[in-house]
């Protein structure tokens, strides 16, 4: 990634101000000469702002599309740009040229500012529980928290995460100085199921039919399988809603420590 150096730091504050008569010239006449000096005088300002921003983007975000962005937002500075008032040019640059590059980069962005928003939520939660817990909380217990369901979950954590690009033709250097090899051929299969995790589910199958009467077992099955809220879940049992989250509660306290004391068992 390409980072800012002293020259680039250094060629942004010697930047002078353009010569007043250069700029009253342009305002009189709009000579695209006259513009094409004024771009190329102020163009430090530019690859400052770029490389700035560049620090704390992607490797896949390049410093050349950066740079094209705030070039147009230069342009448009040097033709908003009101000579009268007491604001330096350079100053008033700076911020048109980083708000072109950021409205690029959103624009570039595929992921919706919604989901954004939410998955920035769950990661509060996930703060807020550790804090309450003492420890990092688990799917069920984040869920739980949220009020939302599992499938609801994994849905916002995968879309939030989904916040760059990769080039898969990116190459891969061992520290043997063994052959290289490119992101794509390390990428692992997601479709692919993973036997432990298939071999624990039905091990907690087991243990919620062993260990859970008939009630809890259907609560289980309808707010983690199918689904279904609190509220609907008391309502096809015929209980409330807050007695539905009791005995939520209790479920889930048991059969933590029931894994917890088959640990040893089920990660052997």
């Amino acid at each position: 990634m390409t980072v800012i150096t002293r020259d680039a730091s250094r060629s942004r504050g010697k930047v002078k101000e353009a010569p007043r008569e250069l700029w009253e010239e342009y305002k009189k006449t709009k000579d695209e000469g006259i513009r094409n000096r004024l771009i190329e005088h102020y163009l430090p300002v530019v690859r400052y702002s770029a490389e700035r921003l560049l620090t704390k983007l992607p490797q896949s975000v390049e410093l050349g599309d950066l740079f094209s962005a705030g070039v147009f937002g230069l342009m448009d500075a040097i033709d908003g740009y009101d000579i009268e008032r007491a604001v330096k040019f350079k100053t008033y640059c700076a911020l048109r040229v980083r708000g072109a590059i950021l409205d690029h980069l959103r624009q570039s962005d595929w992921v919706p500012r919604l989901v954004r928003t939410k998955a920035s939520k769950v990661g509060a939660a996930q703060q807020e529980l550790e804090t309450i817990l003492g420890r990092k909380a688990n799917d069920l217990e984040l869920a739980e928290h949220l009020d939302i369901s599992l499938k609801e979950l994994d849905s916002l954590v995968r879309g939030g995460t989904a916040t760059q690009i990769m080039s898969l033709s990116d190459k891969w250097h061992d520290d043997d100085g063994g052959k290289a090899v490119q992101t794509i051929d390390i990428i692992a299969d997601k479709k692919e199921v993973d036997p432990i995790d298939k071999i624990q589910s039905t091990d907690f199958m087991e243990l919620v039919s062993k260990r859970l009467n008939m009630k809890e077992r259907l609560i289980v099955m309808l707010y983690y399988f199918e689904e279904l809220t609190m509220r609907e879940i008391g309502m096809i049992l015929d209980l409330s809603e807050s007695r539905v989250c009791q005995l939520h509660a209790r479920i889930v306290k048991r059969l933590q420590k029931e894994l917890g004391d088959r640990r040893d068992e089920l990660i052997s």
